[in-house]
């Protein structure tokens, strides 16, 4: 299956097809019922000059995010921003992540995503409205009971349907897609609005969660789903 910016093989495509009927499970939207996330979209993961795990490619999906934002609050749903965050609570608290790193990636790490620093900024091209509620998360995943507010604000306001967009596709945002649907959201991952560190990665994540998981679109579909127009799913 082809989409704006990644394919799934088609034999997990026949799979899934089997499995649910249909191509894309979520493709009938409220618009008032859905969120659009986006995941760790900062400088940290995208500035050279500031970076400790830089993505190039989350440089090139702005426009996409932006524009599926934008169809997002148009249609009545909201837009949640996601900061991933470095405290002291790291550094006891989830002790095994620091040990999976050497101590100069460690410090490189906690230089770039303490709060007030250069690189925890989200990413000054992306479209941030004074409406959008921006989150700070302490784990890979958003939705990890504990990690961030997420889920909390999402339910206050009505939203059962996220669509995850951000970097990177195979790490946070993957990890937030998995656990937002282990908690009963309805979750889909927008194809050309992830970015990894190689295409690779980046189609082996999203096939791996579409089989699965839940759903992967491309921000023409989604934008046309917000619209009523469910053919638009088909591609």
């Amino acid at each position: 299956m082809k989409l704006n910016g990644a394919t799934i093989p088609d034999d997990v495509v026949a799979r899934v097809l089997q499995r649910r009927g249909t191509l894309h499970c979520f493709a009938t939207l409220d618009p008032a019922r859905t969120a659009l996330v986006v995941i760790d979209l900062q400088r940290a993961f995208m500035d050279d000059s500031v970076g400790h795990a830089v993505i190039p490619a989350a440089r090139d999906i702005v426009p996409d995010v932006n524009r599926l934002a934008a169809a997002v609050r148009d249609s009545g749903g909201g837009v949640f921003w996601v900061k991933n965050t470095h405290d002291e609570r790291c550094l006891d608290e989830w002790s095994v992540a620091q040990a999976m790193a050497t101590p100069a990636m460690r410090q490189r790490r906690i230089e770039a995503m303490s709060a007030d620093t250069p690189g925890h900024a989200l990413w000054p091209t992306l479209d941030v409205r004074d409406e959008d509620p921006v989150v700070l998360k302490y784990r890979y995943s958003a939705f990890l009971p504990g990690a961030s507010e997420l889920p909390v604000l999402l339910r206050a306001r009505g939203f059962d349907t996220v669509l995850i967009t951000g970097t990177v596709t195979n790490v946070c945002c993957e990890s937030s897609a998995r656990d937002a649907m282990m908690t009963n959201f309805r979750t889909i991952m927008v194809s050309d609005g992830n970015a990894a560190a190689s295409p690779a990665e980046h189609d082996a994540s999203l096939t791996a969660f579409y089989n699965v998981f839940g759903d992967v679109m491309d921000t023409d579909m989604l934008i046309g789903c917000l619209r009523g127009d469910t053919a638009a799913a088909q591609g």
